[in-house]
């Protein structure tokens, strides 16, 4: 039998500088997909023509958010040595778990179950979704016992997940939804952009403060090996983007959002950013602070979203013979 000592993690002492704070944010934003009206948009889905672009890019972010779930946040949490972050990583987890399980959610109000059959199939087939799905997850899962630089490259990875990947997908809702088209499914992505709102910024103050504790020289290393990675994603981005978005004629748009976005995930690790600036798509940037969503990091939840009334707990809920 082994003599490990296990540690108690002790909330009321503060290990992790802003822990609490996230911690706390997130909870205050639980929401669940069923709660949401997507059902008020199958009148506009069944004359909708650029069907089978938006089934791809929420099949495309199901991918990315369960790699986050199931390899991402739980490596990270499983190698970080503060407890409070490991708590903070792990809430995260079940967010991500959320967040994949609201695409399937659309899925089921919209599509057949052949058509979700065949989508599922896409995204094994799809080699650019593949490639960067790959790229992430061999950075997760690289992470070694006690090995700091490992971790960093993990968070960093994370970062560029969620603050720059995802947004070649949330484009075409946030696109839609600024127009009044399919608004209920895109009130799912503003929820699910500000909780990725968190964990950008979360995941980057801690990869930050990771990253003081490493020598001048290991810290420049990690920063080229840091936009050498951004850049083998971004470029494989752009071929995804004009992949998915072929019949629709926005690539160009949706690339200047994927920058915008990779600028602002080298923000949040406290890297310079790479892209120049450039005009973003007004709807996507305004589209979900119209009435019926919301954007604001410390909002409630928006306004199309309706939560479930649930009877009080009570002795009798659990008396299963009545």
């Amino acid at each position: 039998m082994s003599n490990l000592t296990y540690e108690a993690v002790n909330w009321n002492k503060p290990t992790s500088e802003l822990a609490q704070v996230f911690w706390d944010q997130q909870w205050k934003q639980i929401w669940f997909p069923e709660e949401i009206a997507v059902s008020k948009d199958v009148k506009q889905w069944q004359s909708f023509e650029h069907q089978d672009t938006y089934k791809k890019v929420f099949a495309g972010l199901t991918l990315l958010d369960t790699v986050q779930t199931n390899i991402g946040m739980n490596h990270i949490a499983a190698y970080a040595t503060d407890l409070q972050e490991k708590s903070v990583f792990t809430v995260f987890a079940a967010f991500e778990a959320i967040h994949a399980k609201s695409y399937s959610y659309i899925f089921t109000t919209l599509c057949t179950n052949t058509e979700i059959d065949e989508l599922f199939e896409w995204v094994k087939k799809n080699e650019f979704l593949q490639y960067k799905a790959n790229k992430i997850g061999e950075i997760y899962n690289s992470i070694e016992e006690g090995n700091s630089e490992s971790l960093w490259k993990a968070m960093f990875a994370s970062v560029m997940l969620e603050s720059f990947l995802f947004y070649s997908g949330f484009f075409y809702p946030l696109y839609l939804g600024g127009q009044g088209f399919l608004r209920n499914s895109a009130e799912i992505i503003s929820l699910i952009l500000r909780d990725e709102s968190i964990h950008g910024v979360a995941v980057g103050f801690f990869a930050q403060n990771l990253f003081k504790q490493f020598t001048k020289e290991k810290q420049d290393k990690l920063k080229v090996w840091g936009y050498e990675l951004l850049l083998d994603l971004y470029q494989n981005e752009m071929q995804y983007t004009d992949d998915v978005y072929a019949e629709t004629g926005l690539s160009p748009e949706v690339k200047a959002y994927v920058r915008y976005n990779a600028n602002k995930a080298l923000m949040n690790v406290g890297f310079e950013s790479m892209f120049p600036e450039e005009e973003v798509n007004p709807i996507v940037m305004n589209g979900i602070r119209n009435e019926g969503s919301t954007y604001d990091f410390f909002s409630q939840k928006g306004s199309t979203y309706a939560k479930a009334k649930v009877a009080p707990i009570t002795d009798e809920t659990f008396n299963f013979s009545r």
